[in-house]
């Protein structure tokens, strides 16, 4: 996900943030099996966009937006 989702984001200007799921207690919490997990912004917003695979329509909408 994360080599498919680097043009997508240079594009568009936006930072890509890789955060360890299983590090953290709160994230392995929430998000569980379902990794790889793309999120828009940070944790604490809890916008998921895509999980497992990358849903290039859904990221697109997203950056467009912001």
């Amino acid at each position: 996900m994360r080599d498919a989702l680097a043009p997508i984001a240079e594009r568009h200007g936006a930072l890509v943030v890789v955060q360890d799921v299983d590090a953290d207690a709160d994230l392995e919490r929430r998000y569980g099996d379902r990794v790889p997990v793309l999120l828009l912004g940070a944790p604490s917003a809890d916008l998921e966009l895509c999980h497992y695979t990358l849903d290039v329509a859904a990221v697109e909408r997203a950056l467009t937006r912001s």
